[in-house]
């Protein structure tokens, strides 16, 4: 009978290769797993494994040497993955790390007795040079580029996040609520912002935390050209993400003034209120310097958290902050769709107590392959976008809103009325059409599309069931 081979073979061939940091031959890679697997299986898992782009090769023969390239296989959900680095038996939910991480992780999991408590080190970002310093090195980079690309070639700003509007303001609204516990399943966040159901049992602050990521998503998709990398961009972000989440509403939006403890650490942030402003700045001003947009949103992702510019909800800011570069050079967005919270937690840790990035890059390089599969599939079973929709996006939002606020009934003649000093006559038919898809579509869950408020949609609302009473 041939032996059968281990389910995780590819994972652990990757993981004996990362532990080799300038690159290992077959014959050593051989000897290393004679154990598990035979010299010829080998060398065609070694070829698939380049073919996925998980590993890179140089040179021939005896010669050819094997890299790691930060990647990792995707295994059928439900299934545990293997740590790199760790023996095989040790399974839990983690993402593949280099042998850097796995010193990361070793520090991190001890008691917290035994870590040294230690401050906001202000040389950790003064020291970054942007396009000098990098911590994405330029093979990730390269790799992260090829696959976040769109399929169609180069399009608009925004044209990528847009189409996948839908399946993103789900994805992301429940992955990044759940890196912070929130318990909804996705079920329960796409009937939330697809129906407005809020889920039986659940916190109001779940169902709140979700509805903000809703709605600060749709402020970075649907005013793609007037975001940035700018104190007015990340302050509205974290008004919108903290909304109704705070003791104190007036730390909403704003820079804190108090100091705060972190917990599960022995990392003590920063507490002077004029440093805090002078960092956060230096943050973004280094952050709209840098020319990789991957390396941009790995950067803020590094240094918001690190910062705590804000009371609180600072990681969901740098989450969210991290797809600006992104959507706006028309890459797949990051929506961190099944990454497991435990790696996430001890990157973040690793960079406030050690100021060591590679295991929060692990992470996020592993959750943008994830995220980048994910909406490639869903892209080639999406229409594409009605170009009338596509060019009068701003004058359906105005048609729509215009209604509403003024409580008039949800009439072709009332939308025509609003729309004719808006668009061309050859146009105004179909625009007034839409309109009315729009509005018979329209429910709370997706008001802040169309620049309204709840209380705004309730009176409409209202309105028109005492005209049909």
């Amino acid at each position: 009978m041939p032996k059968r081979l281990p389910e995780d073979l590819n994972a652990r061939i990757e993981a004996e290769i990362a532990r080799h940091r300038e690159g290992v031959g077959i014959v050593d890679l051989s000897k290393a797993l004679a154990k598990v697997v035979s010299h010829r299986t080998l060398q065609r898992r070694l070829n698939d494994l380049i073919k996925k782009r998980r590993i890179s090769a140089k040179g021939e023969g005896r010669a050819r040497v094997y890299r790691a390239l930060g990647g990792v296989e995707i295994l059928p959900v439900g299934r545990q993955r293997i740590e790199a680095g760790r023996k095989a038996e040790e399974l839990e939910a983690y993402v593949p790390v280099s042998p850097e991480s796995q010193d990361v992780i070793d520090y991190i999991r001890r008691p917290i007795q035994q870590r040294q408590p230690v401050g906001y080190d202000r040389s950790f970002l003064e020291s970054y040079r942007p396009n000098e310093t990098h911590y994405l090195p330029p093979e990730i980079c390269d790799h992260l580029h090829r696959i976040g690309r769109p399929p169609d070639g180069p399009r608009p700003a925004g044209t990528y996040a847009r189409d996948i509007l839908n399946r993103l303001l789900i994805d992301l609204s429940w992955a990044s609520s759940r890196l912070e516990g929130n318990t909804y399943t996705r079920l329960d966040t796409q009937n939330l912002i697809e129906h407005g159901q809020a889920a039986e049992g659940k916190d109001r602050r779940e169902t709140q935390m979700i509805l903000n990521h809703k709605d600060a998503i749709e402020l970075l998709v649907e005013q793609v050209e007037e975001i940035g990398f700018n104190s007015f961009t990340f302050l509205n972000l974290h008004a919108l993400l903290s909304a109704n989440l705070l003791a104190d509403p007036g730390e909403s939006g704003r820079l804190r003034h108090r100091i705060v403890e972190v917990s599960g650490t022995v990392f003590h942030s920063l507490g002077i209120p004029q440093q805090i402003e002078q960092y956060f700045r230096l943050i973004l001003e280094n952050a709209d310097a840098i020319e990789d947009p991957f390396e941009q949103a790995f950067f803020i992702m590094v240094h918001i958290p690190y910062l705590q510019p804000f009371v609180d909800v600072n990681k969901r800011v740098s989450r969210l902050g991290a797809n600006i570069s992104l959507i706006k050079h028309n890459l797949c967005p990051l929506s961190f769709i099944d990454v497991p919270e435990k790696p996430y937690v001890e990157g973040t840790l690793g960079v406030y107590e050690l100021k060591q990035v590679a295991l929060l890059r692990d992470v996020f390089v592993w959750a943008y392959e994830r995220s980048s599969q994910r909406y490639l599939a869903i892209k080639e079973t999406v229409a594409e976008p009605d170009p009338v929709r596509l060019r009068y996006r701003e004058v359906l939002i105005a048609v729509v809103g215009e209604i509403v606020r003024g409580r008039q009934p949800p009439s072709a003649a009332a939308a025509r009325d609003v729309a004719k000093s808006l668009v061309p006559d050859e146009d105004l038919d179909r625009v007034v059409g839409l309109a009315m898809e729009d509005l018979a579509h329209l429910h709370e869950g997706n008001v802040s599309r169309y620049r309204l408020r709840l209380s705004e949609y309730r009176a409409w609302q209202a309105m028109q069931r005492n005209v049909t009473a």
